[in-house]
This record gives structure tokens, C-alpha cells and sequence, in this order.
């Protein structure tokens, strides 16, 4: 089974180059062979800078790409981890805007003890794969023994129909907020929420904050704002309307009448799925 996903090495190395001579001292730079690039000397590198992770991100049909893309990006900068993306089977699956996903590791083949588990959100993906007793079951006991426990968008919802969320804050899409609830959470409106070791992002493009985030939590702040650098996220909307509490009221309206019937059906999904609150 693939250790890394494509790329991870490459970035990596990029990594290294970028902090190494920032991390190497004097004394290193007199010691080092004279053959060895001063960008690559892994030695120098901050104590807890690689750390050997387990990083997985569950991948279903229906999912939305970005929620899954922005925080692996994230993931993938993390000197030394491995970073697993999991499915059913290692069939390509398409995500909700039509973008296909190869999964690297089935449920089987997953490392049973995770740093990370995470889950990614949808709409009917997402309804469908809370209905799925094997992906349930699946991220029930990984996310049992994961170090953390983690989300994007209506990924906390998979979360929650697996028993995961009971008695902690989280958040999601602001239109599926309310129904944290009845997985027994505490609907939290922020970007990024943690409570003890769960950590859960808001809708769609949070999971960038939230990669962040966990890049920081995972290495340190200086690490996590090199990745920043490096991906120079540098976020100017054209529009302040990325919220409730900043759109347009005409905008709000129209969006909170497309996403009307969804709080309806994901309480019928955890029904299904046999959670009650």
C-alpha cells in the first residue's frame, strides 16, 4: 500500500529546502559534508519538525471535492507523514462537482492507529454515506483510537451518525448547523472549532483554516505560517457575502431557500442511520 500520497515527497523536499537553512545553526552548517545540500540537512531541522503521522481522510462518491483537497494540501506539507486517502475500495469515485478521486487504502488496508481522521462533507453523498454502515462503522473505530478527530463542512454530520460528536462543540455548513444537535453536539458558529480532540471546520473553504490549523497543532506556528507562505494564502474576496452574517440579505434569502429541505433530510439520514439524540 502506498505510504504517501502523490506528491507528498516532492513537497517535502520543497519543505526542507524552505526551513533548512532557517533551522541550521552554525555548528551544523561547519559539520555538514561538504556533498550535502544546506537546504536537506534533516538533522538541523527543529525537534518535532517530522514526526512519522498517520493521516486519514476518508473519500466517498458525492463528496465535495474542495472540503477533501484543501486541508490534504495541508496535510501532504507535513515532513514525515503519511497521508492516506480511504474508500470502500479502491474504485475511482467522483466527487459532487464531477472531479474523480482515486482512493489510495481501503477501510481494510487503513492503519488502525491514526494521528488524524478525517471526514469531508457533501450533500447527498454526505446523506448517503451516513447511511452506510460500513463506512460508519469504519470511522467509529478509527476515530475510537484516533489522536484527533476531525472535519470539514457537513463532514461532522458523518462524524456524528458514527457516535463521535456526542457531548462535544462543533461546527458545518451553516445550513446543516442546527442538526449537530440531534447527533448530540453543540452547534458552534465559528470557522474553526475545537473541543478536546475533535476539530471541526465549517462549510467548504474553512478546510483551509482548518489545515492550517492542524499543521500548527500537529508541528508549530512557524511551521504552519511557512505553509502559508508557501501556498501564499492570502485570502481578498471580491465579496464580503461569505457568511450569514455578511451577505446581502437578497443573497442569504435565496440560499437559505436552496438549502431548505436539507436540515429535514439529514434527519431522516441519521434516523436511518439508527442515531437518536
Amino acid at each position: 500500500m502506498p505510504g504517501l500520497v502523490g506528491g507528498v515527497d516532492r513537497r517535502a523536499a520543497l519543505m526542507t529546502a524552505l526551513f533548512g537553512a532557517l533551522a541550521a545553526g552554525s555548528a551544523h552548517a561547519q559539520d555538514r559534508p561538504a556533498d550535502q545540500p544546506a537546504g536537506h540537512d534533516m538533522a538541523a531541522m527543529p525537534p518535532g519538525w517530522v514526526k512519522a503521522d498517520q493521516i486519514a481522510m476518508l473519500c466517498y462518491p458525492g463528496m465535495t471535492i474542495l472540503d477533501l483537497i484543501g486541508p490534504q494540501y495541508m496535510f501532504a506539507a507535513l515532513m514525515g507523514a503519511s497521508v492516506h486517502l480511504v474508500g470502500k475500495t479502491r474504485a475511482p469515485m467522483t466527487s459532487d462537482t464531477g472531479v474523480t478521486i482515486l482512493p489510495t487504502a481501503t477501510f481494510d488496508e487503513c492503519p488502525r492507529d491514526l494521528t488524524v481522521l478525517f471526514v469531508p462533507g457533501g450533500t447527498a453523498g454526505t446523506l448517503a454515506a451516513m447511511q452506510d454502515a460500513e463506512t460508519r462503522a469504519f470511522v467509529a473505530d478509527r476515530g475510537g483510537r484516533a489522536q484527533y478527530v476531525t472535519s470539514v463542512c457537513t463532514g461532522a454530520l458523518v462524524l456524528g451518525a458514527a457516535g463521535l460528536l456526542k457531548g462535544y462543540r462543533a461546527t458545518t455548513h451553516w445550513a446543516a448547523l442546527e442538526t449537530l444537535a440531534d447527533c448530540g453536539a453543540t452547534p458552534v458558529s465559528e470557522r474553526v472549532v475545537r473541543d478536546r480532540n475533535r476539530i471541526t471546520g465549517a462549510g467548504v473553504t474553512a478546510g483551509l483554516d482548518f489545515g492550517l490549523s492542524m499543521v500548527a497543532e500537529l508541528r508549530d506556528p512557524v511551521y504552519a505560517q511557512g505553509v502559508q507562505l508557501g501556498c501564499e494564502y492570502d485570502p481578498q474576496p471580491p465579496f464580503n457575502a461569505g457568511s450569514t452574517r455578511t451577505a446581502p440579505a437578497d443573497v442569504t434569502a435565496i440560499m437559505a431557500s436552496m438549502y431548505a429541505g436539507f436540515p429535514g433530510q439529514v434527519r431522516a439520514a441519521l434516523k436511518a442511520a439508527g442515531v437518536a439524540r
